[in-house]
C-alpha cells in the first residue's frame, strides 16, 4: 500500500527540529571541537575548511552520494553559516566555493578517528518505554546485531586493506570491505559501528561492538557466534542475550523447563572428558529455546514443494534462564525483531546512499571516515524522526525514512540562518 502525507498532531512536527543547522542540532559543534582537540586534529589557525566543518562534510558525503565534493561541502557551506561571523540572522548562507584539492587536504588531515569516536560519544539509544514499548522485553532494551559487505572503489590501498571476494573468474570487479552494526530495534538508531577486511572473521568485526552493551539491554544475534568463547565474551558485558544458535549443535539437556525449553551448558573447547568438565569452573549455563514455524502461503510447484519438506526449525539460546518470568513462547515472538536490522541495512544502503554501488574514497582511511560518517548521517535522521514520533506518541516505524531522509536533503542548506539552539516551530507537514 502506497504512504500517504499525514500531519503527526499539534506542536510535534518533523520540521521542527529542521529550523537549526540539522547535523549540529545532532552532533553539537561544542562536542565536535573536543574529540578533534583531544586527538590533536583541530584547526590550529583560521581556515576556510575548518577541521569542525570537515566532520559534518564527511557527514554529508552520504546525504548527497550523487553529488562532486566540492558541490557537497557548497550545500554543508549553507547549512553551516552559523560557524562564520556577519552572516544576517535569518537569512541561510551562501554557497562557498572550495578547490576539490583542498577538501582532499582537509579529508587526510582528519581522518577518521574523530568520526568513529563522536559515533561512541553520541548515538546513544533514542526508544523511552512510555513512548516506544514494542522497544523492550521486561524493562530490557532491545538491540540486534548483524553485518553486511560494502564495495569499495578500485584502488591500491583500498584493495591491500580490504580485499577482493572470490569469483570464478578469479575475484569480483571491486574490493569489499566488511562491516558490523548494534542498532535499536525499536528507534533503528545505529549506536555502534565497525569495518573491517572482507575476509576477516565476522567475529572480529562484530566483537567490538559488544562493549556497548549493558545490564540493560537484550541483544538478538543470528546463527553464527554460539561457541564458548563468543558467549562468554558477550556474557562478560553484564548483557542479556538472545541467539540463534545452529541445529546442528550438540546441546545437552541439563534440566527439561515446563515451557519446553531446556538448560544446558557450554564448555571451553580445552576441557573434553567428562572429568574435565566436571571439575571446571569456567562452564556456562544457558537455556535453549526449540521451536518450528508454519510455512507460508506460497504458490505452485513452491506450495507443493513446501508442503511435503518440514518446516523450518529455530533452536535460540538465552541467558534468560527462568522460564517462569520469560516464558520460551514470548522469546521466540521476540526473536523475530532481530530484523529490524536488516531494514537499518536496507536504509543505509538503499535509501540513503540511493543504492550509490562503490564508496567514492581511494584510501582505506578514507573509506572508514566515509563509512562512520554514512553512519553518523543515518543516526541524524533517526534522531530528527524519533524526536517527531515521541512527541506525537507515534512509533517510530510509522514514519517514512525514504521521505524524510529527502526533506532532510533538500532543508539542509536553507538550515543553517541560525545557531543549532531552540529548534523554532513550523506549521509544515512530516511525512510518515
Amino acid at each position: 500500500m502506497a504512504r500517504t502525507k499525514a500531519v503527526l498532531g499539534a506542536g510535534a512536527r518533523l520540521t521542527d527540529y529542521l529550523s537549526a543547522s540539522l547535523f549540529a542540532r545532532v552532533f553539537p559543534a561544542s562536542l565536535i571541537e573536543k574529540i578533534l582537540d583531544e586527538q590533536g586534529v583541530n584547526s590550529q589557525r583560521e581556515r576556510k575548511v575548518s577541521a569542525v566543518s570537515g566532520v559534518y562534510f564527511c557527514m554529508g558525503l552520504s546525504l548527497y552520494p550523487e553529488a562532486a565534493d566540492e558541490h557537497v561541502y557548497s550545500a554543508l557551506s549553507q547549512g553551516l553559516s552559523w560557524l562564520r561571523t556577519g552572516q544576517p540572522s535569518g537569512q541561510p548562507g551562501p554557497e562557498l566555493a572550495i578547490a576539490k584539492s583542498s577538501i582532499s587536504e582537509m579529508r587526510t588531515k582528519l581522518g577518521f578517528a574523530p568520526l568513529q569516536t563522536l559515533i561512541e560519544c553520541a548515538c546513544v539509544p533514542l526508544a523511552k518505554p512510555k513512548t516506544n514499548p514494542d522497544g523492550f522485553y521486561r524493562g530490557l532494551r532491545l538491540m540486534a546485531i548483524d553485518g553486511s559487505n560494502l564495495e569499495v572503489a578500485d584502488e591500491p590501498d583500498n584493495i591491500k586493506a580490504f580485499g577482493y571476494p572470490g569469483s570464478r573468474t578469479g575475484h569480483a570487479g571491486y574490493p569489499q570491505a566488511q562491516c558490523a552494526l548494534l542498532v535499536e530495534c525499536a528507534s533503528h538508531a545505529i549506536v555502534a559501528a565497525n569495518l573491517g577486511a572482507y575476509r576477516a572473521s565476522e567475529w572480529t568485526i562484530c566483537e567490538p561492538l559488544l562493549q556497548r552493551l549493558d545490564a540493560h539491554m537484550l541483544c538478538l544475534v543470528d546463527r553464527g557466534f554460539n561457541g564458548y568463547g563468543h558467549w562468554a565474551a558477550a556474557r562478560a558485558t553484564g548483557g542479556q542475550l538472545l541467539w540463534r544458535c545452529a541445529n546442528n549443535r550438540k546441546l545437552p539437556v541439563d534440566k527439561p523447563l515446563s515451557d519446553g525449553s531446556y538448560l544446558s551448558t557450554l564448555y571451553p573447547s580445552d576441557t573434553q572428558s567428562i572429568k574435565q568438565r566436571t571439575a571446571s569452573d569456567r562452564a556456562i549455563v544457558v537455556r535453549v529455546i526449540e521451536y518450528a514455524l508454519p510455512h507460508s502461503h506460497q504458490h505452485s510447484a513452491s506450495a507443493q514443494a513446501a508442503a511435503v519438506a518440514p518446516p523450518p526449525r529455530y533452536r535460540l539460546l538465552t541467558t534468560l534462564l527462568d522460564s517462569t518470568k520469560s516464558p520460551a513462547l514470548e522469546l521466540a515472538a521476540l526473536y523475530h525483531q532481530r530484523w529490524e536490522v536488516e531494514a537499518v541495512f536496507d536504509e543505509l544502503k538503499v535509501h540513503l546512499h540511493r543504492s550509490r554501488r562503490v564508496f567514492r574514497s581511494k584510501t582505506a582511511d578514507l573509506v572508514r571516515q566515509e563509512f562512520y560518517g554514512w553512519v553518523l548521517t543515518h543516526y541524524a535522521a533517526r534522531w530528527l524522526m524519533h524526536e517527531a514520533a515521541s512527541e506525537a506518541k507515534a512509533a517510530d516505524r510509522d514514519l517514512s525514512f525514504t521521505a524524510n531522509v529527502a526533506l532532510l536533503r533538500i532543508a539542509q542548506p536553507q538550515s543553517g540562518a541560525f545557531p543549532p539552539k531552540a529548534r523554532v516551530r513550523s506549521k509544515t507537514k512530516a511525512m510518515v
